[in-house]
């Protein structure tokens, strides 16, 4: 006897149906692989605590990778990779400045002449300032000639120092060592600064050698 074509087909769908069920199943499902500490692959339908340890990779029924997860960092590794971050950040930016700061410096002084009466005029201020400082300490060192000889008649005479004269001595000499302390910091800044402008110098010319090679 047979069956009416309603069934047959209702039959058909309905196995049709239980196929593509189970074919969507497997095209969902996916197996994850990982290395393990020594170096042995694994498999596995599901994700165990040995993948999320060192790390595991997603990969559907064709066996092709869809995703790669990193292993877990320690509290100390995950410090130690945000530490590097942030160095190679703040390295990026320090490049950036540097970039800048070089275009800045080819548009402001196109030739080396012009570059280096601006290094030579900074030089020029810090010679002002050691001239005065020189000046300065001279003075006070004639001042202080002039109390100490005013303190030998004392003692030629063999009178008392007066102590207005021993507090203007003592501050006197405060005032000359201070000024050739200013006047050595002043000639250490200004041989730096002769210096730095050699470096920078030479730095603008390799600037300059750079862009005239480019086309």
């Amino acid at each position: 006897m047979h069956k009416p074509l309603f069934v047959l087909t209702a039959a058909a769908l309905l196995a049709s149906a239980t196929v593509c069920a189970q074919q969507g199943a497997n095209a969902n499902g996916v197996r994850y692989k990982w290395v393990d500490g020594k170096g042995l692959p694994h498999f596995s339908d599901s994700l165990s605590q040995d993948a999320i340890k060192y790390g595991y990779d997603v990969v559907n029924d064709q066996g092709m990778v869809v995703q790669r997860v990193q292993r877990q960092l320690s509290p100390e590794e995950r410090a130690a990779a945000q530490k590097l971050a942030a160095q190679q950040a703040a390295s990026q930016r320090a490049a950036q400045d540097r970039a800048r700061a070089d275009e800045q410096l080819l548009a402001a002084y196109p030739d080396e002449a012009a570059y280096k009466a601006a290094l030579q005029q900074a030089l020029a201020t810090l010679d002002q300032q050691l001239h005065t400082s020189k000046l300065n300490l001279r003075s006070q060192e004639q001042a202080l000639t002039e109390l100490l000889g005013r303190a030998a008649e004392f003692e030629h005479n063999k009178q008392p120092l007066p102590k207005s004269l021993q507090d203007g001595i003592a501050k006197q000499r405060g005032m000359v060592s201070e000024l050739q302390a200013l006047l050595q910091r002043q000639q250490a800044q200004r041989a730096q600064a002769a210096q730095e402008q050699a470096q920078q110098l030479a730095h603008y010319r390799a600037l300059q050698a750079a862009q005239n090679r480019q086309p």
